[in-house]
Parts: C-alpha cells; sequence; structure tokens
C-alpha cells in the first residue's frame, strides 16, 4: 500500500523536478513535513543557524550555479528574520525562493500560533509574494513563484506555506506554465546597433544579473561585437566603484551610455551629464524611472529581457567606426587599480598587503571563488582581487553576509578554492555560521581583516566631525579565530606580513572551514580614479 501524498511531498516533488538539490533551512514547527518530505526526495537540506543565513546561503548559491536558491524558514521570527537578505538579494537581483511555514488556513482570523500577514511584510522586498490557500493551489503557485523568480528582472520570491496545506492530502495536477520574455519590436534593434555606430565615444553599462560571475564571457563577446567598453555594475558606490578604476571618468567622457538591465539611479548620478542615452530594461518601472532621470537625454528605450537582448546585441550586424583609441582609453582607465604599500610605518599590515597575500594563494587555482563583503576594507578587496567567480554584497550595501556566502558557494562549487574578506565588524553578524560549515562539511577560507573599529562609520566620523568627535565605533581585539576554533573550524591569528601566506596555506590545506583573523592599520576604502 503506497504512502499518501501531502502538501510537502507534492511540493518538495515539484521542486526537485525543478533541479533543486539544496535547501537552506533553519528548523520551525510549521515546516517539519517539509524536512521529512526532503528525505524521500533526496534533497539535501543544510541545517543553519540563522534565518537570514539561510537566505545568503541560497543568494550564494544561486549566483555560482546560475539555478533559483532555496531557502527554508519558520513562521512569526523565522521569517521576520529574512527581511534584511531579501533586501540583498532583490537589489543584487539574485534568483532566490523563500518557503516559509505558516499558521493554518482553516484558524486564519482566530488568533493561532505566529499567525501573521506574512505577505505584507515580504512583498517589498521579492519579486512575488503569495500564500496558497488550498493544496489544490500548491503547484501552481509554485511555478508562478520560480517564473517570477527568473522573469524580466530576476530576484527573491516568497511563498507562506500554512502547515495545514503542507498536511493535507494532496493529488499533483501540474504547474502553470512560464511567461516568455518581453520582445522588442522587429527595428528597435536596428535603431539600438545604428545608433551605437554612429557614436563615437559609446559605453555600454550592464545590470549586476550579467556580471561576469553569472553571465560569463558576456561582456567580452558584447565587447568585440559593438567595438566599445562594457561594464558591469554591482556596488553601491556606483560611478566610485574603486575595482572599475576610473569608471566616473570613462562615464564622463562618452557621449552614448547604453543600459542594459542596469537601473538608472543613484549608482549612475540619476543619469547626470550630457550624454545621450539608451535604456534596455525588462520592466516597465524602471523604464518609467530612466524617463524621469534623463528627461529628454534618453534618445531610446525599450522593454525587452536584458540577457536576451545583450545577446541580440552581439549577434546583430553592426557597422563599426574607427573606435580603437576610444576602447584602449576607456579599458586602460578601467583596469587602474589603487595602489599601496603591504605595510604602514609602523609595519602593520594594510589592506593591500592582506589583499595582495590573498591573490597569491588563488593565484594557482583557477577554480576559484572570492567573496567581498562591504566596508572599508571590503572595498579593497573587490577592488584588487581576482579569482574565476566573484560574490560581493551587491547594490544593497548591506553588510554582514560573507560567511554564510562562503557556505552557499561550498554548496554549489565542492572542489574550488573559496575565499571570504570580510572587515571584524562584518565577521560578527554571522560568526556561529562556522559551526554550520563544519557540521555540513562545507569548507571555506574567511579572511578577516581586522582593524578594531567598524571603520567605515569611524572614517564618517573623521571627515565630518573631526577627531575630537570619535565615538560608537571602537571594537576589541577580539580572537575571532579561536572562537572559530570552537565552532569545529581551522584558525589563525597573523599580525606580520611574512606570516600570512603561510598561514593561508594551512588554512587552505586543513580541509575545515578556516578563520585567519588578521591585524591590519585601518586605512579609507581606496578612492575611485
Amino acid at each position: 500500500m503506497s504512502t499518501p501524498m501531502r502538501g510537502a511531498d507534492l511540493l518538495v516533488q515539484s521542486l526537485a523536478d525543478a533541479g533543486t538539490d539544496v535547501i537552506f533551512a533553519l528548523s520551525g514547527n510549521q515546516i517539519m513535513p517539509i524536512f521529512d518530505a526532503c528525505l524521500t526526495a533526496g534533497i539535501r537540506i543544510v541545517h543553519t543557524r540563522h534565518e537570514a543565513a539561510a537566505v545568503f546561503m541560497a543568494e550564494a548559491y544561486a549566483q555560482v550555479t546560475g539555478k533559483i536558491g532555496v531557502a527554508l524558514v519558520t513562521a512569526g521570527g523565522g521569517l521576520a528574520n529574512t527581511a534584511g537578505a531579501l533586501f540583498s538579494a532583490s537589489e543584487s537581483e539574485t534568483p532566490v525562493l523563500l518557503l516559509s511555514g505558516d499558521s493554518p488556513v482553516g484558524q486564519d482570523g482566530r488568533g493561532a500560533f505566529q499567525e501573521m500577514d506574512q505577505t505584507a511584510i515580504t512583498a517589498p522586498l521579492t519579486r512575488l509574494s503569495l500564500r496558497p490557500m488550498s493544496v489544490d493551489r500548491l503547484e501552481a503557485d509554485l511555478g508562478r513563484a520560480l517564473t517570477a523568480a527568473t522573469a524580466d528582472r530576476p530576484g527573491p520570491v516568497h511563498m507562506a506555506l500554512p502547515v495545514d496545506i503542507l498536511t493535507a492530502d494532496a493529488q499533483p495536477v501540474g504547474a502553470s506554465s512560464g511567461v516568455a520574455p518581453h520582445k522588442m519590436a522587429e527595428d528597435t534593434l536596428a535603431r539600438i546597433t545604428s545608433a551605437i555606430s554612429k557614436a563615437d565615444r559609446p559605453l555600454i553599462v550592464l545590470g549586476p544579473a550579467l556580471n561576469d560571475t553569472r553571465a560569463p564571457g558576456l561582456a567580452q563577446a558584447l565587447r568585440n561585437a559593438v567595438d566599445a567598453p562594457v561594464v558591469a555594475m554591482e556596488s553601491p558606490r556606483g560611478l566610485n566603484d574603486p575595482s572599475l578604476g576610473g569608471l566616473r571618468e570613462v562615464f564622463g567622457a562618452s557621449d552614448l551610455i547604453v543600459v542594459i538591465g542596469k537601473r538608472v539611479d543613484f549608482t549612475l548620478g540619476f543619469g547626470t551629464g550630457d550624454a545621450q542615452w539608451i535604456c534596455i530594461q525588462p520592466d516597465a518601472p524602471e523604464l518609467d524611472r530612466a524617463r524621469r532621470n534623463l528627461g529628454d537625454r534618453l534618445v531610446l528605450s525599450a522593454q525587452a529581457d536584458a540577457y536576451g537582448m545583450a545577446q541580440a546585441l552581439i549577434g546583430a550586424p553592426v557597422a563599426l567606426p574607427k573606435r580603437q583609441a576610444w576602447c584602449d582609453s576607456a579599458l586602460q582607465k578601467l583596469s587602474t587599480e589603487p595602489a599601496a604599500p603591504a605595510t604602514d610605518a609602523a609595519g602593520k599590515i594594510t589592506s593591500a598587503g592582506l589583499c595582495a597575500a590573498v591573490q597569491e594563494a588563488l593565484s594557482n587555482h583557477p577554480d576559484s571563488i572570492a567573496i567581498c563583503d562591504g566596508g572599508e576594507f571590503g572595498q579593497w578587496a573587490q577592488a584588487l582581487l581576482r579569482a574565476g567567480r566573484r560574490i560581493i554584497n551587491g547594490p544593497s550595501g548591506a553588510i554582514g553576509a560573507g560567511i554564510a556566502y562562503g557556505i552557499g558557494a561550498r554548496a554549489a562549487r565542492p572542489d574550488a578554492r573559496i575565499v571570504a574578506l570580510m572587515g571584524d565588524g562584518t565577521a560578527g553578524f554571522h560568526l556561529p555560521e562556522f559551526e554550520t560549515a563544519a557540521r555540513e562539511d562545507l569548507p571555506f577560507v574567511a579572511v578577516i581583516g581586522n582593524d578594531r573599529r567598524w571603520n567605515a562609520e569611524h572614517q564618517i566620523q573623521l571627515r565630518d566631525y573631526g577627531q575630537d568627535r570619535l565615538t560608537g565605533c571602537d571594537l576589541s581585539g577580539a580572537r575571532y579565530d579561536l572562537a572559530a576554533a570552537g565552532l569545529g573550524a581551522h584558525g589563525e591569528y597573523v599580525t606580520r606580513l611574512e606570516d600570512l601566506v603561510p598561514a593561508l596555506e594551512r588554512a587552505f590545506a586543513s580541509g575545515k572551514p578556516a578563520c585567519v583573523n588578521v591585524e591590519i592599520t585601518g586605512l579609507p576604502a581606496p578612492a575611485a580614479h
């Protein structure tokens, strides 16, 4: 006699059929049927220590694999704890499916345990937020959610799952079909290519979903096809992103700026300047934003899938003028890196010196992933590290995800050399996840640039208020390496530059999650050129 199928079984089997093989989760009352169903379906559960960490892990997993990352949390405070991470995934345009337990539909309005309007909380942070009201809706609503996570502008989606829906008897009925991406009018591509071919100094700007990690080779292929510099922007520092060198200068010198999936917002100075613009966006609200910011300098706009548009430009015949001098000049400016000594006058390791040592540890490993969190030290890491793949804290500007990103990246790439760089402030957000990494056998190396302060805010106070108005930003000389070791990781503590590379190699060789705690001098983030 076969075991009856529950809503939880139907949901999990549908996820497996869609390609899900791992779920990042934190357990709770209402989602135990899903845990049980994952055993039958063979889906791995990576059991975390905080709900936000589960979403961050799913975000990193999605960016590395190109699949939808799945996070699973319980109701009430569990769901509420995910808000900051959802915002990060939304701004980085990463497809994440957040599943949350929920109080029973049959007890709606009666004051059930952890009854709350979950979709009202998550709707502003997601591409779609829904709550199936019957088990018969489960497959169709999951299909809608998976489509919304990847259609148009990718991003997180949320399904609140009432526990009585998960335990109800279920029968497969088939998921809803996806929607086709928006297609442009037939003459639009020709108009865009004509405008690019006539420009003297065009610049192509891609959104974060089209960066080299998530769309490998796309920017280079587009650059070759249209004979114009191409950049993918994913930092909240925008035109001041030190990893893009002299982007502001290139931006100011361009006579035509073509944005493909990149929002025209604060990161682009709200479109300031004299250049003409072409804007291709997958969603109408972003076209409206571009019109508000650009006015009559927006000479052409189109609603279309960003990746598809980039591919169309690569394949379109373009009459290319001779722009070699412009391209060479722009590339030289964009590739300019900040320079600084490896140690300060007192012999203390600088951010640049630390990053150079990490780069040496990555240099002979083409299958490498560099994770760079935010803050002053994180900006140095973003500007100086080169790896096969990169994950940063993204346009949200939020910090604290580095350790969770490391775990998600390891689940995605079991054989890669993975390093996550973060400041000591950042490290404190999710330090207990070292226990998750050790327990789940998901090793990576976390490198903490420890300047004993919240340095970004310290630098703001120093600049805006003066030396005698510094307050509330100091941190202690806490031994994060020892704390990580107590959670099952390998720990290293480094105060001298000559000890750094050997410590990094020991950390990688340990086969464990590792924490390399490096005392550095606290310097401002590098300035863009």
